[in-house]
C-alpha cells in the first residue's frame, strides 16, 4: 500500500520517516491541513520538516508543529476511508 509516495510495509517504515525533500524527519514534525483537519487533529498529507511544509502553507490551510504523531487506519463505519496522520504531542 501506498499513500503520497511513502510506501508501507516491512521496508517502508524508513522512508515514511523521510519527508518528499529526502532528509530524514527530525522534531519538530509539521502537519499541513485545512481548518477542519487541524480542527480534528487529523491530516490527510504525509508529515513533512517545518521549512518543507512553510513552501505549502497558503490561505486555506495551517501548519501544525508536534514531536509525534500515529498513523491511523480508518474503521470499517468511517465515512472517509483514507488513513490520517494525527498529532500526539502538539508544539
Amino acid at each position: 500500500m501506498a499513500f503520497a509516495g511513502f510506501p508501507f510495509g516491512p521496508r517502508g517504515q524508513q522512508r515514511l520517516a523521510q519527508d518528499r525533500c529526502g532528509r530524514p524527519l527530525g522534531r519538530p514534525i509539521a502537519f499541513v491541513g485545512s481548518v477542519e483537519e487541524v480542527g480534528r487533529n487529523a491530516f490527510h498529507l504525509p508529515p513533512l520538516h517545518v521549512e518543507c511544509a512553510q513552501e505549502l502553507v497558503g490561505e486555506a490551510t495551517q501548519v501544525v508543529t508536534t514531536a509525534g504523531f500515529e498513523f491511523v487506519r480508518p474503521a470499517k463505519e468511517d465515512l472517509d476511508r483514507r488513513p490520517t496522520f494525527q498529532p500526539n504531542s502538539l508544539l
